[in-house]
């Protein structure tokens, strides 16, 4: 689902995120070159395109900032800008559309926005984009976890997807700069370390010597022994390099927990989405995960209502929840995106693709309480996110009867269950 946050620079600068944790890493890198760039009474809203929903709520929060800070000055960027500028640069109350690359630009915060008259589209050809440049972000407000972006863009086209188009081509963070920003990060006293990127498990394919995403992953953890957690955001299931999968079963640094980009558990679905993946091949990468760390727990990402998906296609999905033993979704009702091919293939009806999201986020529901009956009575070591909440190596929310300090990673007896969360 949309995740939304704002984050507060010096000077009265606000910005609001949406989407993904990418998004939240580069919320993060505007908030510092606003600040460094002597930008003031600034509303800068980072948008995500990944549903129409995901969109509507950007316009909402672009609206209501007007409302609240009628004087300040308001700035739109993120994928939906990159994708749409006249449509944000033409709502009533926005001054600047920022694309992608321009919002991650020190030279546009010491001049076009330092302007009393910006230009008010600047958005280039993301596709012409050919690195990515890593910003020292410090710390994250009132985040427990922190973000370190190890690639940026997408090659590939799935059909249902319109981010390659905001994002740009495929791209990764040399692991010198990884491994600075990290350093960074634990010396603040961050505990954890949450890895992303659009398409992940795409790293280094453009690197000199093109090291694997298990080869940088190795080499970080080795070059920063200071980091106790390390996790990784999102990984297509087609693309799990065996330095990876050596890594969960030899690494205790690294989290036993891994979020799959599956989308659908038809194999006629997965085919018409353009996905390179196939349901024997996403269950046999859980089970020899599973071999490998026995106590590793699975997320994914899941469509409801892809075009053409008929009854007996969605059962599919439903049974892979168990099939492939999945604890934690996030469910997406399908929402076309404009100039997308899924766009034009036949519609499944709104009401059945809320429906059976309905049925898919229940299976969920059922999958995390199944886990957490499961650990009653185990140990665990618990990252604290905030005052009687924290999460486990497994990323299974904590209910914590005693106090703690955010940040801090605590060991826990699992006492007891409710609602899919663990009592500690």
């Amino acid at each position: 689902m949309t995740a939304l946050a704002t984050v507060r620079a010096d000077r009265g600068v606000e910005v609001i995120t949406f989407g993904c944790r990418l998004n939240t890493y580069e919320s993060e890198a505007i908030k510092c070159l606003a600040r460094d760039g002597g930008i003031a009474d600034t509303v800068i809203v980072n948008t995500c395109a990944v549903t129409s929903e995901a969109e509507r709520q950007a316009r909402q929060a672009i609206r209501g900032a007007r409302r609240r800070r009628p004087n300040a000055r308001i700035v739109v960027t993120g994928c939906a800008a990159q994708i749409s500028p006249e449509r944000y640069a033409n709502m009533d109350g926005v001054d600047v559309v920022l694309g992608n690359i321009e919002k991650l630009d020190a030279k546009i915060y010491r001049g076009a926005l330092a302007e009393a008259e910006p230009p008010k589209i600047l958005v280039n050809d993301i596709m012409r984009a050919r690195e990515t440049a890593a910003h020292l972000v410090p710390s994250f407000e009132g985040r427990a976890r922190a973000f370190v972006e190890v690639q940026q863009g997408c090659d590939h086209r799935c059909t249902f997807c319109i981010i390659p188009f905001g994002r740009g081509p495929s791209r990764s963070v040399p692991l010198g700069e990884i491994v600075a920003q990290t350093r960074v990060l634990v010396a603040n006293g961050y505990r954890e370390v949450v890895l992303t990127g659009v398409d992940l498990s795409s790293f280094g394919g453009d690197l000199p010597g093109a090291p694997t995403l298990g080869q940088m992953v190795r080499r970080l953890l080795r070059l920063v022994p200071g980091l106790p957690r390390l996790r990784l955001s999102s990984i297509d299931p087609a693309e799990v390099d065996g330095d990876l999968l050596r890594l969960f079963a030899d690494e205790p640094r690294l989290m036993p927990h891994l979020h799959l980009s599956l989308q659908s558990g038809d194999d006629m679905i997965l085919k018409r989405m353009k996905r390179r993946h196939t349901r024997t091949q996403a269950e046999a990468l859980c089970a020899r995960l599973r071999r490998l760390r026995p106590d590793i727990v699975f997320g994914a990402d899941l469509i409801a209502g892809f075009p053409t998906e008929t009854e007996a296609m969605f059962e599919n999905t439903l049974a892979a929840v168990d099939g492939l033993g999945l604890t934690w979704l996030h469910v997406f009702p399908y929402s076309p995106r404009p100039d997308t091919p899924a766009a034009r293939m036949p519609q499944v009806g709104r009401r059945i693709a809320k429906a059976r999201a309905a049925r898919l986020r229940a299976a969920g529901g059922r999958a995390a309480r199944n886990y957490a009956a499961s650990r009653i009575g185990t140990q665990a070591r618990v990252l604290v996110e905030r005052e009687g909440f924290g999460r486990t190596e497994h990323f299974a929310p904590v209910r914590m009867a005693a106090p703690a300090a955010a940040g801090e990673i605590i060991p826990a007896t699992i006492a007891g269950a409710a609602d899919g969360e663990l009592l500690a």
